[in-house]
């Protein structure tokens, strides 16, 4: 969706507000596809400051499906995006691309949003705080029972006399 800033871009003081329902369904990027399963309409409040700078202000909130980190279980994932960007009008084509700007001062709205969702991206989703996470070993979940596996790992800075013990037991 394409929203023109033409007129707002040129005129000092001028403002206009949308409401607009976010058609995408799935976020895509190299982390993988992530279906969006709710989305509140996006609100954007552009307003012209003055001196060639406008005022790119709203939000959207949607959940989105990933895997948890350290089980792979598939959970649902809140995003609360608020944004406050400034729009330089002569700025270089990186920060328009950034933006969703076209040459002609449409915004994609689209396109914005799939950038914030990429910046605003969590750190590590997990189905819940002590996920326990898959075995080592055989893979099986161990939120949902133990497996039983041998998951010891010795020291790596104990290698070296464990090898001492190993060659004394040989001679």
């Amino acid at each position: 969706m394409l929203i023109n800033l033409s007129d707002v871009l040129t005129s000092e003081g001028m403002q206009i507000s949308r409401e607009l329902p976010l058609q995408m369904t799935c976020f895509e990027s190299r982390m993988g596809s992530f279906p969006i399963t709710a989305a509140a309409p996006v609100h954007l409040q552009v307003r012209n400051t003055g001196r060639g700078k406008a005022k790119l202000e709203g939000g959207v909130k949607l959940t989105f499906q990933a895997g948890c980190d350290r089980c792979l279980t598939e959970v649902p994932v809140e995003l609360d995006l608020q944004f406050d960007r400034t729009v330089v009008l002569g700025a270089e084509d990186e920060d328009a691309d950034e933006l969703g700007l076209t040459e002609d001062r449409q915004l994609d709205v689209e396109t914005f949003v799939h950038n914030e969702i990429l910046v605003n991206w969590p750190a590590k989703i997990l189905c819940r705080e002590d996920c326990k996470g898959i075995c080592p070993v055989c893979g099986q979940n161990l939120n949902e029972r133990e497996c039983g596996c041998d998951t010891f790992v010795p020291d790596p800075r104990m290698a070296v006399i464990q090898d001492i013990f190993n060659k004394k037991k040989e001679v």
